[in-house]
């Protein structure tokens, strides 16, 4: 058995890798179609604020589970009490479902990556073109195992040789990416239109409040909230098990805040880059129009063709600069669920990777066929349709999660109470300014949202 030795060199370590994880696909396409659909500026700012009250709160306690109890979700609850060991199995499930469809969009990536590198930029821009390849029998398979096997090889690499060492250099990257292209994108001008970058930069960070009730302001503050979930990594096992290879002399306080800014920072720099580029060659609506995967893979190629010359160069950024993303969150998922089998069945890290991995692919391959052999068509409680992706994203980040972060509040706040946390941020005399803050949060407010973006996933609220 590998006993438990791996950690983080130190606190820039720890902070790249965390904000790795967190920074995924939800920043680059989801979070910048969902403040397009809700009014630019008004999304941005209640994101903000619900990340400084409910993510540090969330992402600190996380964190503090881990390195108090220098175990990985799995067995970190059992440890805190072992009534709630259960709630650490749910842990585990949550990366483990997601990391059978996450590799599946990352091969996507790569496919359209790949497509940029060999000057087929036109072709990716055709209609039909990401119809026709995801619902190939073959080709979406092989991209999906290129990517799997990266993802494995940093993983089996271990934490600070693999993750460490791949999140140090590539995060420092991927925020320079997201940053040339967004400054690029402020300054593009539609020659037919006349639409420019920047009038999408207003559209993008002015609040619209016009047509706004109470009603559409709660859908806001709810569709925030879920970002802020997905964004951060919370309730899933991840920061959990990335605490725990934290060094009691690091300050969790200082991290988490870091951690928080890195996330945010790049979610809203992606917002620049992608609304007012598409503001300018569709106009404000194709954003609110297009949503999900169509984003990235139908719309975006779209933009980059109608940039001329540049746009070859710019999708071929774009997609490398994704494909960076989707690698950092993919490899946190696929390590919290190397690092429970670890303690679960004591084996090494080499030999659950290669487990891990192989599971994984199954799962994969069966949802790679979601779009032909085993497609279908399935009305969700949430009031939305999906096929095999849909659902697996449905279980375990709409019903799943909140469910662990409502259990997660309650085990914190009113078994063990919040002083456990507190104790453990603070351990080296460092000042946790937010404790009254974090106290209300998890044992009062935090419960009670999550209840209700619970039952609203259910269909019941």
């Amino acid at each position: 058995m590998e006993q438990k030795k791996s950690s983080f060199s130190g606190s820039i370590g720890f902070v790249l890798a965390a904000a790795g994880s967190a920074v995924g696909l939800g920043n680059i396409w989801r979070f910048p179609n969902l403040a397009a659909k809700h009014g630019g500026g008004l999304f941005i700012m209640v994101y903000i604020a619900l990340v400084l009250l409910f993510g540090f709160a969330l992402l600190m306690t996380d964190i503090a589970i881990g390195r108090k109890t220098g175990m990985n979700a799995g067995n970190a609850y059992g440890a805190i009490c072992k009534k709630w060991k259960w709630v650490g199995h749910l842990t585990f499930l949550v990366p483990a479902v997601i990391m059978t469809y996450y590799t599946v969009i990352g091969g996507w990536i790569l496919k359209y990556f790949a497509e940029y590198v060999t000057f087929n930029g036109d072709r990716v821009a055709s209609d039909g073109f990401f119809t026709s390849f995801i619902t190939a029998p073959v080709a979406p398979v092989v991209f999906m195992l290129i990517y799997l096997a990266i993802t494995a090889v940093i993983v089996y690499a271990g934490v600070e040789k693999g993750i460490e060492k791949f999140s140090k250099v590539v995060m420092p990257a991927l925020l320079l990416l997201i940053f040339g292209i967004a400054i690029y994108s402020l300054f593009l001008v539609d020659p037919v239109s006349g639409r420019t970058g920047l009038e999408g930069a207003a559209i993008y960070f002015v609040p619209n409040f016009e047509g706004l009730t109470l009603s559409s302001f709660m859908n806001v503050v709810l569709d925030a909230m879920n970002q802020m979930f997905y964004s951060l990594s919370v309730a899933m096992g991840i920061m959990i098990t990335y605490g725990s290879y934290v060094k009691k002399d690091i300050n969790l306080n200082k991290s988490t805040t870091q951690i928080q800014v890195f996330d945010t920072l790049v979610a809203v720099l992606s917002g620049m880059m992608i609304v007012p580029a598409v503001c300018v060659f569709f106009g404000a609506e194709q954003m609110k129009e297009t949503a999900g995967a169509g984003l990235m893979f139908v719309t975006l190629p779209k933009v980059f063709e109608n940039m001329g010359a540049a746009g070859s160069i710019v999708g071929l950024l774009f997609f490398l600069m994704v494909a960076f993303a989707a690698l950092t969150s993919s490899v946190s998922i696929m390590e919290t669920v190397v690092a429970s089998c670890m303690e679960y069945f004591k084996k090494t890290r080499k030999q659950m990777s290669l487990l891990v991995a192989t599971f994984t692919t199954i799962g994969a391959v069966v949802i790679c066929m979601g779009y032909n052999v085993f497609y279908f068509e399935l009305a969700l409680p949430n009031g939305t349709v999906g096929q095999l992706l849909d659902l697996a994203d449905y279980v375990s980040n709409s019903v799943i999660m909140p469910v662990i972060t409502i259990m997660t509040c309650i085990l914190i706040g009113w078994v063990v109470k919040p002083k456990w946390v507190i104790d453990e941020v603070q351990r080296n005399g460092e000042r946790f300014g937010r404790k009254g803050l974090f106290v209300v949060i998890v044992k009062f407010v935090a419960p009670v949202v999550m209840t209700i973006l619970l039952l609203k996933a259910l269909g019941i609220f």
